[in-house]
């Protein structure tokens, strides 16, 4: 009898559970991957190092020497202050429910990362690691920002005003796009940061060139870069590092990640011969300056492609990134007047807008999920350029008003005696020997 009782519960024991695998996934909770956790630790640290050091020696290089550490201060001090700034509330309003304005930006549940606890899940990962992963894209964006207003804005001015840009535009703009904002319910296609990241910091950067105005001496003076291996170190350092920013993205260590990173090395090649060739054929030479301008434009166009696109589209998407940011970064530039110093517009807001039109074209179904204009899907390109518009209008508007009230606090711009004598010595009281 006894035996009887136990094949009986063994055979329950087997239904049930048979039961539970027929039921999938519906039931499954979420459960800790030690290979996810690992490779976003490892993509954490990599987007990290793209502002600390990469972006700061990418920067720094491409200033005059007197300027030079007031440069390399700005990246590092905006790391400091979009870490507090993200912890504190940038999170919360970016990846939670907002309620009845959950389109438009999240609430303040995990303000000071209220919740958050060590066995806290995010998928596969502990959500500690994926706040910490998306807030070293919340630090590098408004970073990118600095080379628009390079040589010539105050030091406290440009905290103010990217303290309260990260907050009131790049937290609101990453909601709609991977917080379960409007733009993300509309269908638009944004694996790693093309709206989010360098559209927003581009158009940003635009409006903050425009509302300063010109360097003294531009268009006279020689202003050519200090040091070009600093920018070639640093620009080396991002191409590295982007490699966590797309293939992190995908927020697993599976195929989606390594098809994310295969597409970001052959576009970002491509990108910098397109630029290359480029250059050789209108200043008949080949720069060094331009080589690693071109591969930051390519890691910036495949960057909200990377997990929607094979490897033709990124590709053609390189090439094409490559000779159009160079165009914007010198026939357009000059053609409008504007003093972007570092072409963060022309890189960065011309890069993204190329990437996002170009996702809606070469977008594989059997890669992201989503076809593109090439396998019958010509709605998503005008579902791209909706994200695109939406961003630069957000993005536009609310820059030109924070700035404006920055500059009744405390003035955004330093005194002409300490932009011709150098910011180094003047806000800092250091120079470089």
């Amino acid at each position: 009898m006894k035996k009887l009782s136990r094949t009986l519960a063994t055979l329950a024991g087997v239904f049930a559970a048979g039961l539970v695998g027929l039921a999938g996934p519906a039931f499954a909770e979420d459960k800790l991957s030690a290979g996810d956790t690992a490779w976003m630790l490892t993509s954490t640290a990599l987007v990290l190092m793209m502002t600390i050091p990469g972006l700061a020696l990418f920067y720094g290089g491409m200033v005059r020497k007197k300027n030079v550490l007031a440069t390399v201060m700005q990246s590092f001090a905006v790391a400091c202050l979009m870490t507090v700034l993200w912890m504190v509330a940038g999170y919360s309003l970016a990846f939670t429910d907002g309620g009845a304005l959950n389109a438009y930006v999240g609430g303040l549940s995990k303000a000071f990362l209220t919740g958050i606890e060590k066995d806290t899940l995010s998928g596969t990962i502990p959500e500690s690691v994926f706040m910490t992963f998306q807030m070293t894209f919340a630090i590098i964006t408004p970073a990118l920002i600095c080379g628009a207003v390079a040589d010539r804005m105050k030091f406290s001015a440009l905290l103010i005003f990217l303290g309260i840009w990260m907050l009131v535009v790049y937290a609101p703009i990453t909601h709609w796009v991977w917080g379960g904002g409007f733009l993300g319910d509309d269908g638009v296609l944004d694996f790693a940061g093309g709206t989010v990241v360098h559209i927003n910091s581009g158009i940003a950067g635009l409006v903050a060139a425009l509302v300063l105005g010109r360097r003294h001496g531009y268009g006279v003076e020689n202003m050519a870069p200090h040091n070009l291996v600093l920018s070639v170190i640093g620009a080396s350092m991002l191409w590295v590092g982007w490699f966590g920013f797309n293939a992190g993205s995908a927020v697993a260590a599976d195929g989606a990640a390594g098809m994310a990173m295969a597409v970001t090395q052959i576009a970002t090649a491509a990108a910098a011969l397109g630029w290359m060739f480029a250059e050789w054929i209108v200043h008949k030479k080949p720069s060094v300056l331009g080589i690693v301008s071109g591969a930051v434009a390519g890691l910036v166009a495949i960057t909200p492609a990377s997990g929607f696109v094979a490897p033709g589209g990124a590709l053609m998407i390189g090439i094409a990134s490559g000779v159009i940011c160079f165009l914007a970064s010198t026939s357009l530039k000059r053609a409008l007047g504007y003093d972007d110093s570092l072409d963060v517009f022309g890189i960065h807001g011309v890069g993204g807008i190329v990437g996002a039109i170009l996702t809606g074209v070469f977008a594989v179904e059997a890669i992201g999920g989503t076809k593109g204009l090439l396998e019958g899907n010509a709605g998503q390109v005008m579902i791209q350029f909706w994200g695109i518009v939406a961003t630069i209008v957000w993005s536009a508007v609310a820059t030109f008003v924070i700035l404006k009230v920055v500059d009744v606090i405390v003035g955004l711009r330093v005194e002409e005696s300490a932009e011709i004598e150098g910011l180094d010595i003047n806000l800092h009281g250091e120079v470089v020997q």
